[in-house]
């Protein structure tokens, strides 16, 4: 008999209202940002905040994961570990972690989950992570289908979560250094300066122009919608939205999207289960490019591919609309089959490959009048980032989460009795008495008129059971005072009956996979040496924002220029005209020269000594 597997859909919660939304949008559960200590330092939240969150989460059976992922100064442990505590006392159900140091402190016994700075691509990290105790392991990006389905048959205990969806950064996460070393505004404390987003010429070593203007290091959006199944199978149980910088319109379009699609799959594979309660009915149709995107890739899912770059802009393009067609004076046309709606933001990539935007103020008989008329040129690709008539459906609410339940009115000895039965099997009866008169008129629409009515509660009757021979007549007031006392009952049962996983979070000893941890360990405070030192580390060197190596690699990238360019000599048996050492020079004339190390399929960035 083979094992039903639980699968979450996991939603970011930039704030309390983006928070409730994924949950009654479907998500099985969010992660959100602690008042401090979380990889995006902007995203933060109160106590209060996220303790309102977990009591909605909760009524669903869906979780509320608190992101604790910057690594830590000394300064900060004592006060990191009152946080978990509080975290814990509210009733959060995981803490998502990068800093090793926080194994070392007094825990509660609260789940702790690996984060993807922890940087985790091979099965020997997996199951080192898991024998730590994390109970799950977020693996990087970067990996293949193949490789995720090799982690899992390799370390089949382990819980595995992938991100589906959202912005990807250009390096391993958690081995971007490049902030800080230009600004001292770390990505390993949640401080990332973008520079991934900023345009660069590349140059050979003789001065050569290779590219010039180009955001090279700048990345398409991940959509991996089309390949839940493959990765349902591959072993993975949780799937991850990027964005907790990302606004509620967002979050609400991208959870409804992969919600139906994760329900397809679950609906025709009895293997696999949703991870939390009830359904969801929506107002409006997801749509992916309705909201924020680079345009999309699936990544490396599937190994090696060149569409996976935004080498033009970094900003959102939206959703293609066609092509220019005729230009006016003072309108244009489109050929497509999309229609557009006055207030429509609308861009396009000029002939230098610059985007350019405008609004449109008026759209009449196919004719689309710019606010102010753009340089267009015929055949030109029109995009939409900001739909009026969308943005005007999903600022409304959406969407209604219910758990179905089961009501049976019966007759007692001295009254009657309304039992409420849910669909995770809470069980809950209430009686009251009546004087049981036989009813002039029959009773049984009045009273499920009265008890059905469930609108404004979490609840809907999947079936109402009327349990007598004679009718006997309720008054109306009665029937819904036995409603609303059913309903609340209810409520409180599943809040008493809802299980946390409580975990025993025990020291370990067992050998880490590697005996020397570089920088790129990001050891950042004594507790996280100490960590390492009883794993069988025997050289430790300090974090980079501590201890910069001058030979540091400031990013470590599976994106490879060389690729791109169609000159891999493995994958392509491509051949350059070019000279290397290739460098990418900034607006600032910082120079940061290639290195390609094809054994490990890697591009690297290096600082370089001179300057352009």
């Amino acid at each position: 008999m083979k094992t039903v597997r639980n699968i979450e859909l996991l939603s970011p919660a930039k704030n309390l209202e983006c928070g409730i939304e994924a949950i009654l949008h479907g998500a099985d559960a969010v992660y959100i940002g602690a008042p401090k200590f979380g990889a995006r330092a902007t995203a933060g939240n109160s106590i209060e905040d996220i303790s309102l969150l977990v009591q909605h989460a909760h009524l669903y059976n869906a979780k509320v994961y608190v992101t604790l992922n910057t690594i830590l100064y000394e300064h900060e442990l004592k006060e990191t570990e009152a946080l978990i505590w509080q975290l814990y006392h509210i009733g959060v159900d995981a803490i998502i972690i990068q800093d090793m140091g926080i194994w070392q402190m007094n825990l509660p016994p609260i789940a702790i989950h690996a984060s993807t700075q922890i940087d985790t691509r091979t099965p020997e990290k997996v199951a080192f992570l898991q024998e730590t105790g994390f109970q799950q392991i977020v693996l990087a990006r970067e990996l293949t289908l193949e490789e995720i389905s090799s982690i899992h048959q390799q370390v089949p205990a382990a819980t595995l979560e992938v991100f589906v969806h959202g912005a990807l950064c250009v390096s391993y996460s958690g081995q971007c250094y490049v902030s800080h070393y230009n600004t001292l505004r770390s990505a390993n404390r949640g401080e990332c300066a973008q520079f991934c987003r900023l345009s660069f010429d590349m140059i050979d070593a003789m001065g050569n122009i290779i590219a010039k203007d180009k955001h090279l290091l700048s990345l398409k959006d991940m959509n991996r919608s089309e390949h839940l199944e493959a990765l349902m199978d591959a072993g993975v149980s949780s799937f991850k939205i990027e964005g907790r910088l990302k606004d509620v319109s967002y979050v609400k379009n991208v959870t409804a999207h992969y919600r139906k699609e994760l329900d397809k799959i679950i609906d025709r594979r009895p293997t696999y289960k949703r991870a939390s309660s009830g359904s969801v009915t929506y107002s409006f149709a997801p749509q992916l490019d309705k909201t924020f995107s680079r345009g999309f890739t699936p990544f490396y899912l599937g190994g090696r591919r060149k569409d996976v770059t935004s080498f033009d802009t970094p900003k959102s393009l939206g959703e293609e609309m066609g092509v220019v067609k005729e230009i006016g004076r003072n309108y244009f046309t489109v050929a497509g089959v999309k229609s557009f709606q006055n207030g429509d933001g609308l861009c396009f990539l000029d002939e230098q490959g610059k985007l350019r935007g405008f609004r449109l103020n008026k759209v009449e008989n196919g004719k689309l009048y710019p606010a102010e008329m753009p340089p267009l040129n015929p055949r030109t690709t029109i995009y939409r980032n900001f739909s009026q008539e969308f943005e005007r459906i999903i600022t409304k609410k959406t969407a209604e989460r219910k758990i179905s339940i089961e009501m049976i009115l019966t007759e007692n000895n001295f009254g009657v009795s309304l039992t409420l039965i849910d669909e995770d099997q809470n069980k809950i009866t209430i009686s009251i008495p009546i004087n049981k008169e036989i009813a002039r008129t029959p009773q049984k629409e009045n009273i499920k008129q009265q008890l059905l009515k469930l609108g404004n509660t979490p609840f809907v009757a999947e079936s109402l059971k009327i349990a007598w021979e004679d009718e006997f007549f309720i008054p109306s007031s009665l029937l819904a005072e036995m409603r609303r006392n059913a309903v609340d009952k209810l409520l409180q049962l599943r809040k008493i009956n809802y299980k946390r996983e409580i975990v025993k979070n025990r020291p370990t000893d067992h050998p880490y996979i590697t005996k020397q941890i570089t920088y790129q360990g990001n050891v950042m405070n004594s507790a996280a040496r100490a960590f390492y030192v009883a794993h069988s580390v025997k050289e430790i060197a300090p974090a980079f924002e501590l201890e910069a190596p001058a030979d540091a690699d400031l990013m470590s990238c599976k994106h490879c220029l060389r690729y791109s360019m169609g000159w891999c000599p493995v994958h392509q048996k491509g051949k350059s005209p070019y000279k290397e050492p290739y460098y990418l020079v900034s607006k600032d004339q910082k120079r940061y020269r290639l290195v390609f190390d094809c054994k490990a399929c890697i591009m690297k960035l290096v600082a370089s000594e001179y300057e352009a």
